[in-house]
C-alpha cells in the first residue's frame, strides 16, 4: 500500500499553506471540528510540489488521446464485487477498486504529499486530533446524485466495523461525523499523530443510498456479503459487464463529474479496461504471448530470462521487453516462521532455518543472477537500518534496552552467506549448533526435541505451484539438519482462510513499505493485531519494544525522527530472526504488446506509471495489430 504522512504540528509545519482555500460552510459550533483555513493539500516534506492553481502532475500528459482497449491478465479468479468484505469472504475482482474515488490523491513525484479529489480542502486541528474534510460541489455518484458527507461518514464505520484490515487501520480513530454543509470531520483517540489525516484522506467512499437500497429483485442490499451485482461508483470507470471468476470489463465514465480536475487531467485514458483471469501461472505466460492480455509485471526471474527472448514478437518490436526503476518503496518478502507454533517460539531455531537457506545457489541456478538477498525490512529505501546505531536512532533504542536482543548494539545485522561448498558446510554446522542449544539433538538423522521426543518438522503452504522450484532446494538444505519439511499447494480461497486462521508452518509473504511507514505498522508487528484474525501480523509478534519502537515511528515528528525511529524498529525486527528473508530488486520488469504509449515523465516514485498515465496509441496499433 502506498503510505504518506504528515508532520507533527500545523502551526509549524503547514505554514506554507497559506494560499488555502477561503471557507465556505461554517462547521456546526457545537462541534469539535478544526478551525482555521482550508488547505488544498498536505504534505509532510516542506511545500506541496505543485500550488493550488496547478493544471496537471508533470508525470501525466494533458494531450494525452483518449480511447482504446487495455487488457490485463491476472492470476486466479474472483466471486465478490463487494470492496467491504474484500480478504473475508471470496476475492475480490481487483479493478472495482478503480470504481470509487478517494478523499484526497497522492502525488507519485514527491514524498508525503495528497492533493484534493472529492475533497476540495482539509483542515487540522492544532495538535492533530481532528482533521476535517469538504467536499466539491459537484462530485456526484455515477446515477447523478450528489457524494454526501452522508456517504463519508458511512463508509468509514462500515469499513472499520467490518473489514479486519481497516479496524486496525482506523483503531485510533474515533469518530466521523457530519459538521456542516459538505464537510466530515474525523475525531482521533490520540493527538500528535502526524499521518492520520493523510490516512482518512485515502478513504474511499461508498455510496449509503445503493448499498442501505434494494437490489433488482427487491432484496435488501447487504455490505456484509459478497455480490456480484455491479455496484454504484462515482470514479472515473464503471463496470460494465463481467464472467464471473474469468473476466471484468470498465468502461471510462465520459460525462466522469472529476475528469478535469487537475489531479486526473491527462490520467484515466483508455476507454476499456478489461482485467482477464487465468487459472494457472504458465497458461497466464502463454496467454501474454497470445496477445490475450496487454501488459505483464514479471516478477520471476527465469521467465524473464527464458520464457520470451526467442518468441518471434519480442524480435519484431512487437512485444517489448523493458525495465523500469522501481523507486520509493521498500518491501521485506519472506519465509514467514509462524512463531504461534511452539517450534518457531525460540528465536536460535528461526535463525537455523536462515542459516540452511542456500540463497546464493538458489539466485545463480533459479534467478540468474538477478535478484539480491533482502537484508531489511524496508529493504529498497533509505528507511532500511544499516551499520550500528549512533545519534538519535541509538538514543531511541536506548529507551528499550531492557527489551530488545544485545545484539542490536553490537552486531549489524546480516543473513548467511554461502555459495562454496566450505560456507555451506560451516553455516550447516551452526545451524545444528543453535539447534542443540535450543533443546534438540540429532535421532536416527532426526532432528529431535529431547523434552518431547518430537521430531522437528514443517510444512511450507502455498497457493501457486511456482513455489515448488524454491521450496524443494531449501527443503533438501533443511534434510541434511534433519527436518523433514513438505509443500502443500492449496486453492487461493483456501490459502486465505487458513491465513485469516493462522494455520500454517511456514508460508511467504510480503510486507510493501513506503517512504512513509505509519500506522499500519501496528497492523504488521503490533502484538495487539497477532491474535486478531485476518491481520497483517502472520508472524505472531508480541513484545513490547517493537509496540514502543512502532509508537516511535507513528509520532515522530520530523523526518529525521522519522529515519531515526524506523532504523531502530527495522533493527529489532531483524535480530529476532522472526523470518527468513527472501530476495527482492530494484527494477520492475515487464512486458507489453506494443499498441501502448506513455507520457517522457514517469513518475519520481514507483516504477511505470501503468495503466494510470498511459494510454492507446493508435500508431502503434496499426503495426501491431489491434487487441481482440
Amino acid at each position: 500500500m502506498m503510505r504518506i504522512a504528515l508532520i507533527g504540528r500545523l502551526v509549524a509545519a503547514l505554514a506554507f499553506l497559506a494560499c488555502g482555500l477561503p471557507a465556505r460552510a461554517a462547521p456546526d459550533p457545537d462541534s469539535a471540528a478544526p478551525k482555521g483555513a482550508w488547505m488544498p493539500a498536505i504534505t509532510l516534506m516542506g511545500a506541496p510540489k505543485y500550488g493550488p492553481d496547478f493544471k496537471h502532475f508533470d508525470y501525466a500528459d494533458p494531450k494525452a488521446p483518449k480511447g482504446g482497449l487495455v487488457r490485463l491478465g491476472a492470476q486466479g479468479g474472483f466471486d465478490n464485487f463487494n470492496y467491504v468484505v474484500s480478504g473475508l469472504k471470496g476475492d475480490l475482482e481487483g479493478g472495482i477498486v478503480q470504481i470509487y474515488d478517494t478523499l484526497m490523491t497522492e502525488s507519485a513525484d514527491e514524498p508525503f504529499t495528497s492533493y484534493g479529489l472529492l475533497a476540495e480542502g482539509v483542515r487540522l486541528a492544532d495538535d492533530l486530533s481532528a482533521v476535517s474534510y469538504r467536499l466539491r460541489e459537484g462530485a456526484r455518484w455515477h446515477d447523478g446524485k450528489p457524494v454526501t458527507p452522508e456517504d463519508v461518514v458511512w463508509s468509514f464505520d462500515i469499513l472499520k466495523a467490518n473489514s479486519p484490515f481497516y479496524a486496525a487501520y482506523y483503531q485510533t480513530v474515533s469518530k466521523a461525523a457530519v459538521t456542516g454543509p459538505r464537510e466530515v470531520t474525523f475525531t482521533f483517540a490520540e493527538a500528535g499523530n502526524r499521518e492520520l489525516p493523510q490516512v482518512l484522506g485515502q478513504l474511499r467512499v461508498l455510496p449509503k443510498h445503493w448499498w442501505t437500497g434494494t437490489d433488482a429483485q427487491g432484496r435488501p442490499r447487504d455490505v456484509t456479503q459478497t455480490t456480484l451485482d455491479i455496484p454504484l461508483g462515482s470514479g472515473p470507470y464503471r463496470l460494465s459487464k463481467f464472467e464471473a471468476g474469468r473476466s471484468a470489463t470498465y468502461e471510462r465514465v465520459a460525462d466522469y463529474w472529476g475528469k478535469d480536475l487537475p489531479v486526473n487531467v491527462g490520467r484515466n485514458n483508455f476507454g476499456t479496461m478489461r482485467n482477464e483471469y487465468f487459472r494457472d501461472a504458465t497458461v497466464l505466460i502463454e496467454a501474454l504471448k497470445g496477445d490475450l492480455f496487454d501488459f505483464r509485471a514479471e516478477n520471476v526471474a527465469r521467465n524473464w530470462a527464458t520464457a520470451y527472448d526467442y518468441f518471434p514478437a519480442v524480435k519484431e518490436g512487437r512485444l517489448i521487453k523493458e525495465e523500469f526503476p522501481d523507486r520509493g518503496n521498500g518491501n521485506m518478502q519472506a519465509f514467514v516462521l509462524n512463531t504461534r507454533r511452539a517450534k518457531f517460539a525460540d528465536p536460535r531455531v528461526r535463525r537455523a532455518f536462515n542459516l540452511a537457506m542456500n540463497f546464493e545457489e538458489m539466485n545463480r541456478s533459479l534467478f540468474f543472477g538477478l535478484y539480491k538477498r533482502i537484508d531489511s525490512y524496508y529493504f529498497g529505501s533509505e528507511l532500511a537500518s544499516s551499520g550500528l546505531p549512533e545519534g538519535d536512532e541509538l538514543a531511541i533504542l536506548e529507551s528499550v534496552k531492557d527489551k530488545v536482543p544485545p545484539a542490536v548494539f553490537t552486531t549489524p545485522y546480516a543473513n548467511p552467506v554461502n555459495g562454496t561448498p566450505d560456507a555451506v558446510r560451516a553455516n550447516l554446522r551452526e545451524a545444528v549448533g543453535l539447534l542443540k542449544q535450543a533443546g534438540y539433538e540429532l535421532r536416527n538423522g532426526q532432528m529431535t526435541d529431547v523434552k518431547s521426543g518430537e521430531p522437528l518438522t514443517v510444512e511450507f503452504l502455498e497457493f501457486q505451484s511456482v513455489f515448488e522450484r524454491v521450496v524443494l532446494p531449501y527443503a533438501a538444505q533443511l534434510k541434511l539438519i534433519g527436518i523433514n519439511s513438505s509443500l502443500r499447494v492449496i486453492d487461493q480461497a483456501q490459502y486465505q482462510n487458513r491465513l485469516r486462521a493462522f494455520d500454517f508452518d511456514i508460508t511467504t509473504s510480503s510486507w510493501p513499505q513506503s517512504l512513509s511507514p505509519g500506522n499500519e505498522q501496528r497492523e504488521y508487528w503490533g502484538s495487539a493485531s497477532a491474535d486478531k484474525a485476518g491481520s497483517r501480523n502472520l508472524i505472531g509478534i508480541k513484545d513490547p519494544a517493537i509496540d514502543a519502537l512502532v509508537e516511535k515511528v507513528i509520532f515522530a515528528k520530523d523526518r529525521p525522527g522519522v529515519l531515526a525511529a524506523t532504523h531502530a524498529l527495522d533493527r529489532v525486527l531483524l535480530a529476532h530472526n522472526f523470518v527468513v528473508p527472501q530476495w527482492g530488486s530494484n527494477v520492475s520488469r515487464t512486458l507489453r504488446w506494443n499498441r501502448l504509449g506513455h507520457p517522457e515523465v514517469l513518475p519520481k516514485y514507483g516504477s511505470s506509471g501503468f495503466p494510470t498515465t498511459w494510454w492507446y496509441d493508435e500508431t502503434l496499433a496499426a503495426k501491431t495489430g489491434a487487441p481482440r
